[in-house]
């Protein structure tokens, strides 16, 4: 089978990894990748929003599969395009169409779909240019801190949560009136917050059937201790060991089964991951937000632990047979603690070398933002390296993983050294 990945980023690398390995992938491309993806298979120089250019590569290179990484491609209608595509219109494809899409390009949408289904979930309102005042209105009804949402996609950045009124209203004055988030924040979602810890569960589905793959727990702020802005993902942890069977079986019964029968009742055809963010409120599974696809860093610390063929589970969700199909799970923890370059999330350099990469032999280094340049890896992003390592005590996971990441090098590096310390019994 010829596979064509889309993305750039760590996740992408982790995909092309596991992928790689499978003995139905004959050959695999990745577009646009980066260095770490060009040892796995072979990097395109493709826009993946540039759906023509993608549908004349997959017909000209006789690709059977395309895997959709990220969730702008999927929000602008890929799978659609490609199902369409009098060329294309027989390849595998793994990714919603647009009409799924919307669970995560627009937050409003998936709150309302969350609240037709009995979905639990923050309480919310949404507002825009026109209703601002009436926003204001609402936040004056709320006690702090206050959780405003950018509707459309934001890059993993639209989320704000801000602890006193002032500076609630004057956010959301920049996100209505000043596009503070350009087009994404033309509406915004105000939630009621909620007190917990967060989780992400992750759900293989062919539109029937599921999957349920492994949890994790990642860490969205820059700083120790979940302090200061956040960022797309400083870090993960898998298993979570506060989302044990009970819990489990709470999410699939009040959320999996009827998202997945939420999908099927207003005739959304869904091939593809769904990402639940999760708040654990006392116990109780509450849904933060949907994305349509695996998470970053979460990715590189899930698809480690598991075991069975990932092409395998891919064709499966393509062709509606999941339910046929055997996840097989690595019981160890998976540690990713992500490399940033300094500034990040704010603005940063780039071009500088990267030192230190060897690995051991349950250590996983997965490429980002980094890229080849005249024979050497060089910084090229805000998230640099994710670097995973696994072991059957979540202690010596924690240790290892900051260990490499204490030896890989580059100008200006920065990296959480409390990632999966929170959760440690």
């Amino acid at each position: 089978m010829i596979i064509l990945l889309l993305g750039s980023g760590g996740r992408e690398h982790a995909l092309a990894w596991k992928t790689a390995q499978s003995p139905l992938c004959e050959k695999l491309f990745i577009a646009p990748g980066n260095a770490g993806t060009m040892s796995e298979g072979t990097n395109i120089n493709i826009n993946i929003n540039d759906f023509e250019a993608v549908a004349d590569f997959v017909h000209n290179s006789k690709v059977n599969m395309v895997v959709v990484g990220p969730e702008e491609p999927l929000v602008k209608g890929i799978s659609d395009y490609l199902h369409n595509h009098p060329l294309c219109k027989d390849i595998l494809i793994v990714g919603p169409n647009a009409s799924g899409a919307r669970l995560e390009g627009s937050k409003e949408f998936a709150k309302e779909f969350m609240k037709k289904y009995n979905i639990p979930t923050a309480s919310y309102a949404s507002f825009d240019t026109n209703s601002f005042e009436k926003g204001v209105s609402f936040l004056k009804t709320l006690k702090p801190p206050y959780v405003l949402k950018a509707d459309g996609l934001a890059a993993g950045k639209g989320v704000l949560i801000l602890n006193t009124l002032d500076e609630a209203i004057q956010s959301l004055d920049n996100m209505l009136n000043k596009q503070s988030f350009g087009e994404a924040s033309s509406k915004v979602v105000i939630e009621e917050f909620l007190t917990g810890i967060e989780l992400s569960v992750f759900v293989a589905t062919d539109g029937k059937d599921w999957v349920l793959l492994p949890e994790a727990k990642d860490y969205k702020r820059i700083g120790e201790s979940d302090t200061g802005p956040n960022t797309g993902g400083m870090g993960a942890v898998s298993p979570v060991p506060f989302a044990d069977e009970q819990f489990i079986d709470k999410v699939i019964a009040r959320i999996i089964q009827p998202t997945i029968k939420g999908l099927i009742e207003e005739s959304i055809s869904y091939k593809g991951f769904i990402f639940i963010g999760l708040m654990n409120v006392n116990g109780e599974p509450f849904v933060i937000e949907y994305n349509v696809r695996l998470g970053d860093p979460e990715t590189e610390a899930i698809i480690p632990r598991i075991d069975s063929d990932l092409v395998e589970l891919f064709a499966a969700i393509a062709k509606q047979s999941i339910k046929n199909y055997k996840i097989a799970i690595n019981p160890e923890y998976a540690v990713t603690v992500v490399l940033v370059s300094g500034g990040y999330p704010g603005s940063y350099e780039k071009g500088y070398p990267i030192s230190g990469i060897d690995l051991t032999k349950r250590t996983k280094i997965f490429f980002a933002g980094a890229d080849s340049k005249d024979g050497k890896i060089v910084t090229s992003g805000g998230r640099v390296l994710a670097i995973t390592a696994l072991d059957s005590s979540l202690s010596e996971a924690c240790k290892k993983s900051l260990h490499l990441s204490e030896k890989v090098e580059f100008k200006e590096k920065y990296f959480r050294k409390d990632i999966g310390l929170d959760v440690q019994k």
